[in-house]
């Protein structure tokens, strides 16, 4: 029975009563435990100093050559916080309820109020760190509207909120290596979880600039290592971004919670051509004063300038008329989609739709939209070589976020004792759709302020005895991975890493994307475990493993994203219902909006691995719904 940890008591009180119930550590014992750290986007830089800074040790690492490379950067539009500036009708319970709604009321209750209720205070944590964001000309912060919402609570700066905002963490972890309570570990990539007598205990990584395989044992292991849209190839997430942490701990006991719950997002550049590695975001915030449309008329190839106002179809204001193009985003997505599958999208090949400022520009000026926007418009033009001020932007829906990750109980702790994990990497309070503007309020909360609770508490609360690298468990991971490295490059067979990781991408893309049915599923899992056999048979890899090897570092990663590709398809198979971007062609309304059963499917599905070649174990964790009540979602 999955144990969530919910504390009793009315919501509003939960977390406060869950707090002063913790257990703590005498600061004097602090600097006798060791915290590991995998990851340092917002939620792992954010866990790293707030822990350093209380005096534990903590050891953080990443892939990349600096924290700042994380791919927390690249989120544009902002976060959510319910201070309620505008004095717009905002409150604590309206985040609450909104998120709720938004993620089709698949997430759990208890930690989305958290969520709402810390979302306050990470503003005035980023505001202390210096972090610039945009302010009203009396100097008041400024805040403007995102999808699924009716109030303006998504605070911002321009389009690089994420980089500022991880700027700010990176600062906070910079003083805390400085000061001696972190210690950073780049360039190295977490390839296991190491357990003893049930409980994480420490991780085994790889020196990505010198092959070299290395052990470190800690008390506590924290995993924020972000999501696994790449496992559909194609997604706007950097190209390093990958499954493997939570995967290989997944592999250790760790169950995997929703892992069909991924986000598509609906404002992406179009795909270019075949050879395309990968998708670039234009915010949600362009959302705000660009107005979706298509030609009425299928096949309509002319210039966007020369379609006229009453040949144009503003479909989602059209379908939509109290929320307009701020629906959620898993309803713009598709509805994207359903009006290029009529044949009425723009652009090659017929995939995409126009976000047009024409409107914005006349009713504001060319001077306020830049400052607003002119970074996103920059880089549009610098991708696409066209002008959005002067021709409407066209956007596709593309993976974005995950929903899915590792379960975690109330505390953030998975199945596994003492393996901790946030942010993305988690299952999330998201439910099966991520309002935009929530992914940085979520992984702030998780590192600044539950995890510097929870994890002492759970240091506190366990006899954790001493156990160093020398522990004989490590030995035996640590010779496991160099088995895997060994396998992957002694294969020599004729394939690239790329060519079985954009076969896979394909596969889950077209089956279980944006729509799924149960006969796609049942092929890509005929499919999938048929490609793993042909990856583990006939891939090449060049060079050696005592060495700077992209390929093989990519290679490790497909294989899991072989692995989870196909629980993805199992869990979406499972679950017949359509639920947030979730489209199960054999669940829907008559006007062909998302059908959920709440009946059969009101739960978290968590699935542990039984071992190679055996079949996933489904566990369910029951969400009881007594603040927001179960309800068809209407943005209509």
């Amino acid at each position: 029975m999955l144990e969530s940890k919910i504390p009793s008591g009315p919501i509003e009180k939960k977390w406060e009563k869950s707090r002063f119930d913790m257990k703590l550590v005498n600061p004097a014992n602090r600097r006798k435990h060791t915290v590991i750290i995998v990851g340092s986007g917002l939620a792992g830089a954010s866990a790293a100093a707030s822990l350093g800074q209380q005096g534990y040790n903590v050891h953080c690492f990443c892939f990349q050559d600096s924290p700042r490379r994380a791919h927390s950067i690249a989120a544009q539009g902002g976060i959510n916080a319910a201070k309620n500036y505008r004095n717009d009708g905002d409150s604590i319970h309206r985040l609450f309820y909104d998120t709720v709604k938004g993620g089709d009321f698949r997430a759990r209750e208890a930690n989305v109020y958290r969520l709402a209720q810390i979302s306050v205070n990470i503003i005035d944590q980023c505001v202390a760190q210096g972090v610039p964001f945009a302010r009203e000309y009396g100097g008041l912060l400024d805040t403007r509207s995102f999808g699924g919402v009716q109030v303006s609570r998504t605070f911002y700066a321009r389009g690089q909120t994420g980089q500022q905002l991880l700027l700010g963490a990176y600062q906070a972890l910079e003083e805390q290596i400085a000061a001696g309570g972190v210690k950073m570990h780049t360039r190295s990539e977490m390839l296991d979880l190491v357990v003893v007598n049930g409980k994480a205990r420490g991780v085994v990584t790889r020196n990505l600039l010198t092959g070299a395989i290395e052990s470190y044992a800690a008390d506590v292991v924290v995993l924020a290592t972000g999501g696994y849209g790449n496992v559909f190839y194609l997604s706007t997430n950097a190209k390093g971004c990958n499954t493997t942490a939570i995967w290989r701990a997944h592999r250790r006991g760790a169950y995997f919670g929703n892992p069909c719950f991924t986000q598509i997002h609906p404002t992406c550049i179009p795909v270019s051509n075949e050879n395309q590695s990968k998708l670039t975001l234009m915010s949600e915030s362009l959302r705000n004063d660009g107005r979706v449309w298509v030609p009425k008329k299928k096949g309509d190839t002319r210039p966007p300038t020369q379609i006229p106002e009453d040949e144009r179809d503003y479909y989602l204001e059209r379908r939509y008329p109290s929320f307009g193009n701020l629906v959620p985003r898993d309803v713009a997505s598709r509805n994207a989609k359903e009006v290029c599958d009529e044949g009425r999208g723009v652009g090659p090949g017929g995939m995409g739709v126009y976000l047009d400022f024409a409107e914005a520009i006349r009713r504001m000026g060319e001077p306020l939209v830049r400052e607003k926007y002119g970074n996103l418009f920059d880089m549009y033009e610098e991708i696409t070589g066209e002008n959005a001020y002067k021709v409407p932007m066209r956007i596709y829906p593309a993976v974005h976020y995950t929903m899915g990750g590792l379960w975690v109980d109330y505390q953030l702790m998975s199945t596994i004792p003492g393996l901790f994990v946030a942010g993305e990497a988690n299952f999330s309070d998201h439910g099966a759709n991520r309002l935009g503007a929530s992914a940085l309020m979520q992984g702030l909360a998780d590192g600044y302020f539950i995890l510097p609770y929870t994890i002492p508490n759970y240091i506190a609360s366990n006899t954790l005895e001493k156990v160093d690298t020398s522990h004989p468990a490590f030995a035996t991971v640590k010779e496991d991975v160099n088995k895997r490295i060994a396998k992957l490059i002694g294969i020599q067979g004729k394939r690239t890493v790329d060519s079985f990781h954009k076969e896979l991408g394909k596969l889950v893309w077209e089956n279980c994307g944006m729509a799924r049915s149960a006969e796609g599923l049942r092929s890509n899992l005929a499919k999938i475990p048929a490609l793993r056999e042909e990856f583990w048979n006939n891939l090449r890899i060049i060079g050696t493993g005592e060495e700077l090897n992209q390929s093989l570092e990519k290679a490790g990663r497909v294989a899991d994203f072989l692995e989870l590709g196909e629980l993805m398809c199992l869990d979406a198979l499972e679950r017949e219902e359509s639920c947030g971007g979730h489209f199960r062609v054999e669940s829907q309304t008559p006007d062909g909006e998302a059908l959920r059963n709440d009946a059969k499917f009101s739960f978290v599905s968590a699935w542990e691995w039984k071992g190679e070649g055996d079949q996933w174990e489904l566990h369910q964790e029951p969400l009881t719904f007594e603040h927001v009540h179960l309800a068809q979602r209407s943005y209509k």
